[in-house]
């Protein structure tokens, strides 16, 4: 004689179906976003506003590591992004330049091998570099060595010592204040301080070995020109005036930055700016702030607004405030050895 189910056995078959759903995701609207397995070792001590971005970290080995921040800054809404690696566990920077105005996710896209992230670079123009782009010891582009700025009703040239990132045979970072001295792409000078140019005041001497004071050779075998420094010597230090650069300084606006921390880890940032809908932007001061909080000692403010953009993992993070991605002349690539 056949025997009638038990309501009492329906109901468990009900749960252990129910059950097995649920922890495969199975039958839900959205479905469990996949587990990705990353460094669980942080490489920066952050404030608690500063979330790992596990989503855009798939497949990251031990040493780099993404963060994300929607912590408001001085009451305005804020998207932030910061990236951060050990030069010293075979992953390395690699600015690249451009021969024509190109966006970072096609840097991103076209570079070979196993790359892990993307950011814009320097300043430029239409299809012409004005920032240094150095890459194991072969300048691509150098930092721009003379502009022109009204003085006493005139147009006047100046020859401003612009700041730049570096990172040397040793891969110790350094931030610093450079000038291509000569001809071309000359001899690279650093300097402890910037020439003290300023506008509506009469243009100093072109920097050389000697001027300004404490010149040497900047040896590093890579680099990224970038304005203004940020942070020096573990003090914020925005020489914006020096270095003859107005970036809508005290305006909110999209900022990327790069820096470094007092053990040497190397810390990338990009922040959103003009969306209504995400993040505001920050001013420079904010930006050399953040950048302090985070943990950097020294930090350049690289090429922001419409240019910043951040490319981790093949995927976008900020928006770009054009609303679309602007072409740029150079860019940083982070990848594998």
């Amino acid at each position: 004689m056949n025997a009638k189910p038990s309501f009492a056995v329906i109901a468990l078959t009900f749960l252990l179906f129910a059950s097995a759903c649920s922890k495969s995701g199975i039958g839900k609207y959205h479905p469990d976003e996949p587990t990705t397995t990353v460094d669980s070792t942080p490489l920066l001590s952050l404030s608690s506003n500063w979330k790992k971005a596990t989503a855009l970290m798939n497949n990251f080995p031990t040493g780099i590591q993404l963060y994300l921040s929607k912590a408001p800054v001085n009451g305005k809404a804020t998207v932030a992004y910061c990236l951060v690696f050990d030069p010293k566990a075979d992953i390395e920077l690699k600015p690249v330049l451009a021969s024509a105005n190109k966006k970072v996710t096609d840097f991103y896209n076209e570079e070979s091998g196993t790359k892990y992230a993307c950011i814009n670079g320097g300043f430029f123009g239409t299809n012409a570099s004005y920032s240094l782009s150095m890459y194991n010891g072969q300048i691509d582009a150098i930092n721009i060595k003379s502009l022109s700025r009204p003085y006493n009703g005139i147009n006047t040239t100046y020859y401003p010592t612009r700041g730049a990132f570096g990172i040397n045979q040793n891969n110790q970072a350094d931030v610093t204040w450079i000038y291509h001295v000569g001809t071309g792409n000359g001899l690279l000078y650093s300097y402890p301080q910037p020439a003290a140019n300023l506008l509506n005041t009469a243009p100093l001497a072109v920097p050389s070995a000697t001027f300004p004071g404490g010149a040497g050779l900047w040896n590093v075998k890579t680099a990224i020109g970038g304005s203004p420094i940020l942070i020096k010597n573990n003090v914020i230090r925005i020489s914006d005036n020096e270095e003859l650069i107005a970036v809508d300084n005290t305006s909110s606006r999209a900022r990327s930055a790069i820096g470094y921390t007092s053990s040497n880890k190397i810390v990338i940032l990009a922040v959103e700016g003009n969306n209504s809908n995400g993040g505001t932007g920050l001013t420079l001061a904010e930006l050399a702030q953040m950048m302090k909080e985070i943990g950097c000692i020294e930090a350049l403010n690289l090429d922001g607004g419409g240019s910043t953009t951040l490319t981790v993992n093949g995927q976008q993070t900020i928006k770009p405030s054009d609303g679309t991605e602007r072409g740029v002349m150079t860019a940083l690539i982070i990848k594998a050895l």
